[in-house]
């Protein structure tokens, strides 16, 4: 075959009309082409991971964590800040080892804080390196967690007072410590020399031990006794230390007038220069009632002058074996430095002062007119009594 004719037997072939599409049942109709699947998904599959939905869960529980315990630190906090609930100021006592945790409690039971745990936090938070500090502590109405915290970290607690005046027995001034509901502990089973107690005010807080306070006096008043008798006067007539202080006792019970102690020092000086009795009233009280004192409605009788005990100095001559009270700063510098006088005697003036004589004569005068200003006082009290005009 030539190649004219090959050609022309190709063309014939590639222009063959195409053969007609095979006749389809009617299900073979409905049933889709096959085509090509979709490309599988390696992001979906990863999603439907166990794993990765467990770590989505826990994100989740982990950020409501945050949110809910930043909402609770911000109302903690406003609370913390926040007036308290105490209308009124109020007194709270924080006893030796007490923890943060009992103190919170008792804030709350009292009405100080609204709640125990937020203070707590707040302490936690807020109260640096310092611990709450024992002692009595005034807490202002609506005052705030912060403050109380801030309060009881100053350690600023309410201050009692104890006051023991000058011319007090040793016994009389353990009653007022016994007393004194502030303090705390038991009386010492021995009871202290007289005259060795400080004449002062105490200060301390609330719970104070007596024994404690006692010592604490003890030493006061040792300091102070050691401190004058250091600096008396060289000639004076006393043996010792405990003549000093017996007389200096003395000197304070007879008068409570500053001014005058060194005046009736001198007198009882100059009468143990002289050998002279004493003759003082305060010891026929010592000697009869001793530290106990004399009841307010009892008086003096002329028979009691006469009763012999170790102390009274109308009986015995020099002075008692020991003090009949515990004598001041005032008593004491005026005996260790007693004015430079001849006076021998001493009598009231009637206006709470006394009157002084070198003689006698002179001392007998002053009693006259002392017994009748006694005398004119006495009248005008019972006509007074008696509704009559003055």
């Amino acid at each position: 075959m030539s190649e004219t004719q090959t050609n022309t037997a190709e063309f014939g072939r590639q222009a063959e009309p195409p053969k007609p599409a095979a006749a389809k049942t009617a299900s073979e109709a409905l049933r889709p082409e096959k085509g090509t699947p979709p490309p599988s998904s390696r992001r979906s599959r990863a999603s439907r991971n166990q794993i990765v939905v467990f770590m989505n869960l826990v994100v989740s529980l982990v950020m409501l964590m945050v949110i809910a315990a930043g909402v609770a630190v911000y109302i903690g906090k406003e609370a913390f800040n926040a007036p308290g609930p105490a209308t009124v100021a109020k007194t709270f006592l924080v006893k030796e080892g007490t923890g943060t945790a009992q103190i919170a409690a008792q804030l709350e039971q009292n009405d100080l804080i609204s709640d125990a745990l937020i203070f707590r936090l707040g302490h936690r938070a807020y109260g640096g390196d310092e611990t709450l500090k024992a002692g009595e502590y005034e807490v202002p109405a609506g005052a705030s967690m912060r403050d109380i915290i801030k309060l009881l970290q100053s350690g600023k607690s309410i201050m009692h007072s104890l006051t023991i005046p000058e011319g007090l027995t040793v016994a009389q001034a353990l009653r007022r410590i016994a007393d004194n509901d502030a303090l705390s502990g038991a009386m010492p089973s021995e009871i202290p020399p007289e005259g060795s107690l400080a004449a002062d005010t105490q200060r301390f807080t609330r719970g104070a031990d007596r024994k404690t306070m006692i010592a604490k006096m003890q030493q006061q008043q040792q300091a102070l006794i050691d401190e004058v008798w250091a600096k008396r006067a060289p000639d004076l007539p006393l043996a010792d230390v405990n003549e000093f202080v017996t007389l200096a006792s003395i000197v304070e019970k007879e008068t409570g007038v500053d001014s005058e102690r060194p005046h009736v020092a001198s007198v009882f000086v100059n009468r143990l220069r002289k050998k002279m009795r004493l003759q003082s009233d305060p010891t026929i009280i010592y000697g009869l009632f001793g530290g106990a004192g004399k009841p307010a409605d009892r008086p003096i009788y002329q028979s009691d002058i006469e009763k012999p005990t170790p102390y009274n100095t109308y009986v015995i001559n020099g002075l008692p074996p020991t003090p009949i009270a515990n004598p001041g700063r005032a008593a004491l510098e005026a005996v260790a430095n007693p004015l430079q006088t001849d006076d021998l005697y001493f009598v009231a003036d009637g206006t709470g002062g006394h009157v002084f004589a070198s003689s006698l004569d002179e001392h007998n005068r002053n009693v006259a007119r002392w017994r009748a200003m006694q005398k004119q006082q006495d009248g005008d009290a019972a006509k007074t009594g008696d509704g009559t005009a003055q």
